[in-house]
């Protein structure tokens, strides 16, 4: 796959623009990364430990990950990670219907070889309008172990709050058979080091889609926290987090608050002059 913006969808800073021009700009020494956690699922409506349990999105789930997209509408996707659990998945596809190219999210199937045959896309044209999009168990929530299923308040009832919150905020406290936040970090951690930033070191805008835990492991490493820090770190559902990478640093630039505000891109000198390019396009 060539993961580059197709040609219609670059708007460069040194080209005049015109009407027919559509909504990216491609950064030569800056990459955009966007982590979003997936939105409420079924279990989270219900107050059960989820974990590893593949549930859908609610109703409420299905409207944030559409709100989440209308956010990042505007900003550049070149490829797409998701865990291997349908609500992340979900999240991912609905949030790029919202997308101001169009593209289409292509989910990747390169778990034998007859399954990457049988995706393959014949037309290099159908390819330059679509974006890739790789699943990965190594972005998989926490697994909770004997909590999965259980409801939160009940169990907290049956064991005592306090060892809840150990089970559930500790940094190496692992609930009965399930990973501690440190172990969800190490199979995050590698995998976002490994497999992601390496797209981010080439230029590619990245989008990860994931869970509460596995990306609070993600941002202990970006943001460089301690794991006191971290164990404090609370992720709302559906509620994207803009990152830029430039020169082998991420900095953080928060929530963006609407697909048209202009703090949406007022982050890097880069970005706001993109902003303005674009608004002067559409006039």
């Amino acid at each position: 796959w060539a993961l580059g913006l197709p040609a219609h969808c670059k708007l460069e800073l040194d080209q005049p623009t015109d009407s027919t021009s559509h909504c990216y700009l491609g950064f030569s020494d800056e990459s955009a990364l966007i982590l979003i956690r997936h939105g409420e699922s079924m279990w989270n409506e219900k107050n059960l430990f989820t974990g590893c349990v593949d549930v859908p999105l609610t109703k409420k789930g299905v409207e944030e990950a559409t709100e989440a997209g209308k956010r990042i509408s505007r900003i550049p996707i070149d490829i797409i990670y998701t865990s291997g659990l349908v609500r992340s998945q979900m999240t991912a596809m609905l949030a790029l219907t919202q997308h101001c190219c169009k593209k289409v999210p292509i989910v990747m199937h390169n778990e034998t070889e007859q399954a990457r045959l049988w995706s393959q896309i014949y037309s290099e044209d159908t390819k330059k309008e679509a974006i890739p999009v790789v699943k990965a168990w190594q972005l998989n929530e926490r697994m909770y172990g004997d909590l999965q299923g259980l409801n939160k308040q009940e169990t907290a009832g049956k064991y005592g709050k306090e060892q809840v919150h150990r089970w559930r905020r500790s940094y190496e406290v692992r609930p009965p058979n399930g990973e501690s936040l440190e172990m969800c970090l190490q199979r995050a951690v590698t995998f976002f080091k490994e497999h992601i930033e390496p797209q981010l070191l080439t230029g590619k805008h990245v989008m990860v889609v994931a869970h509460a835990n596995s990306l609070r492991s993600i941002i202990m490493y970006l943001d460089k926290l301690t794991p006191q820090e971290v164990i404090n770190l609370e992720l709302s559902t559906g509620i994207p987090m803009l990152y830029i990478y430039k020169e082998g640093e991420f900095t953080r630039r928060g929530s963006p608050s609407g697909p048209t505000e202009a703090g949406v891109y007022a982050y890097t000198w880069r970005l706001a002059l993109y902003k303005q390019k674009f608004d002067e396009m559409l006039q």
